[in-house]
C-alpha cells in the first residue's frame, strides 16, 4: 500500500477527497474575496478589504484555518497525484491572478470612495465574479475528483473576458 493510499484512508470522512487528497476548504479563500467584489458597488468601503485580500497557498490557508484536520489535508496536498494537483495548482494560480487584477481594478474605480460611477463598479464587479467562480468550480471538480474539464486555453478564455 503506498503513502498516497494511506493518506486516503485517513482522508475518509474529514472533508479530504481520499482520492485526489485535496479539501473544498481551500476554496473558502477565493469565496472570501468573490463576496467582497460583490459588494464593492454598494458597499465601496468594503475595497480596503479587497484591497488587503492576499493570496495563500495552500498550506498557508490550512495554517491560519480553524479546519480539525488541517495537519491531514496539508501533508495530504503535499503527497496529491500529480494528476490531480498540477491542474488544481495551476487553477489556484490563475485565480489568485485574476483576485489581484480584480482588487487593483476595483481600488482604482472607487478611489476615495465618494465620487464613483457604481453602474461601472458593479458591471466590473459583476465580471470578475463571475471569471473567479467559475475557476472555483473548476477547482471543486478536480477536488472531487471529477478532473479538469476544459483545458488552458478555455481557462484563459475566461480571463480575458
Amino acid at each position: 500500500m503506498g503513502w498516497p493510499r494511506t493518506l486516503g484512508l485517513l482522508a475518509g470522512g474529514k472533508n479530504i477527497n481520499p482520492e485526489t487528497l485535496l479539501a473544498t476548504d481551500y476554496l473558502n479563500h477565493f469565496n472570501e474575496v468573490v463576496m467582497l467584489i460583490e459588494m464593492s458597488a454598494d458597499m465601496p468601503d468594503c475595497i480596503e478589504d479587497i484591497a488587503e485580500w492576499q493570496p495563500l497557498s495552500y498550506q498557508e490557508h490550512f495554517l491560519r484555518s480553524a479546519f480539525a484536520e488541517k495537519d491531514l489535508a496539508i501533508l495530504a496536498y503535499e503527497n496529491a497525484p500529480e494528476k490531480h494537483r498540477a491542474p488544481f495548482d495551476a487553477i489556484v494560480e490563475q485565480a489568485n491572478r485574476l483576485a489581484g487584477e480584480a482588487a487593483e481594478a476595483l481600488t482604482k474605480a472607487i478611489g476615495d470612495g465618494e465620487d464613483f460611477d457604481a453602474a461601472v463598479v458593479s458591471e466590473m464587479a459583476t465580471k470578475y465574479t463571475g471569471s473567479l467562480r467559475r475557476l472555483v468550480d473548476m477547482a471543486s471538480g478536480v477536488i472531487n475528483g471529477q478532473g479538469l474539464r476544459i483545458d488552458q486555453s478555455e481557462i484563459d478564455a475566461i480571463l480575458a473576458e
